[in-house]
């Protein structure tokens, strides 16, 4: 059987410039496609284990990556339902997620400014249930299309086939590395409709430093571009995959029991409402790890959830870093940090 048309098969490739961490893994065979019919050929025509590569922001490479990397580069927005209160947009799972947050700005439509400036690509967002000052995707979710990568059926997940939790989605436990996910569907508000969420985080500080005094799509999208902008290092500065850990659930009672030893510890209020959230920023930092540098890695010094590439570190240093992290907060909290960025 002949190499499908048009679609190019890369071996022995540095991914160097297609992860944020910017670790200098390689991939064994690489081939990138722009629509489900070039999908279906390469798993037609290729017997290998099959990954899939989108924007490679929450990524940790450690290692060569075997078999047959799928390069994700599916776009288009598309308009496919409009109401008077809403609109529901199509969007190619290779779109770049804050240019689609600045699509939807541009045309007023609400929903997602919370998520501006989120790095990677939108077919993976439905993965981690992305989220930020108190919005999720699951939100303004409709639904995607996913292609089985091992028998090339194409199935639609609804918003309650996707099992959607805290940086969760059912991508990331039954369904992990099965599915290539190629279109997804959001529903997002239009004029006079829009839910402004401006309670959390520096939001109101911001846009009023800003002289903004009404919210608005855009005001909220620009307000969450400066405050990312001021904490969160830019991947094309220096090698960050963002927020590297998840803010640790816990049961009330324990978190009651922390208080009592750390009065001044921070916490909020999680969706089970037997739960309470820490931030697990806070517990790095108490820990001393803030600013800390060890060989080619470290820890941000303005945000300790972070860790960071100083220039030629390896995927298992960052990883060694991280553990011992966790090790070190388990030790003073009992608490073990859970890895928000996926490890290859």
């Amino acid at each position: 059987m002949s190499q499908p048309q048009q679609l190019v098969l890369k071996k022995n490739t540095s991914l160097k410039a297609l992860n944020t961490f910017g670790i200098d893994a390689k991939a064994e065979l690489m081939i990138a496609f722009k629509n489900e019919e070039d999908l279906y050929d390469i798993l037609d025509h290729y017997n290998h284990y099959f990954r899939v590569l989108g924007g490679g922001s929450n990524l940790l490479l450690t290692t060569v990556v075997d078999g047959l990397l799928l390069k994700n580069e599916i776009k288009g927005i598309q308009v496919i339902e409009n109401k008077p209160e809403y609109v529901v947009i199509d969007v190619g799972a290779g779109e770049n997620w804050h240019d689609l947050v600045l699509w939807a700005v541009k045309r007023d439509y609400g929903g997602i400014e919370n998520l501006s400036l989120i790095p990677g690509t939108v077919g993976a967002s439905p993965i981690q249930n992305i989220g930020a000052y108190g919005v999720e995707l699951k939100d303004t979710f409709v639904s995607l299309d996913a292609v089985n990568l091992e028998t090339t059926v194409r199935k639609e997940f609804k918003l309650k086939d996707c099992n959607f939790g805290y940086r969760d989605s059912i991508f990331k436990s039954a369904e992990k590395e099965n599915f290539c996910i190629t279109y997804i569907r959001l529903r997002l508000t239009k004029p006079g409709h829009h839910v402004y969420k401006t309670e959390y985080g520096d939001i109101k500080k911001t846009m009023a430093e800003m002289g903004i005094t009404k919210p608005s799509v855009k005001a909220i999208s620009d307000a969450v571009i400066q405050i990312r902008s001021s904490k969160l290092p830019n991947p094309t500065e220096i090698g960050n995959a963002g927020s590297f850990f998840k803010n640790s659930e816990l049961e009330r009672t324990f978190v009651a029991t922390l208080l009592g030893k750390y009065p001044a510890m921070p916490h909020f209020e999680a969706q089970n409402p037997e739960y309470q959230k820490i931030p697990a920023a806070w517990l790095i930092e108490q820990c001393g790890w803030k600013g800390q540098k060890i060989g080619n890695t470290g820890v941000h010094a303005q945000q300790a959830l972070v860790l960071v590439n100083h220039g030629n570190a390896t995927g298992v240093e960052v990883l060694d870093l991280a553990n011992k992290i966790i090790v070190s907060v388990q030790e003073m909290f009992g608490i073990t940090l859970q890895m928000e960025v996926n490890v290859w």
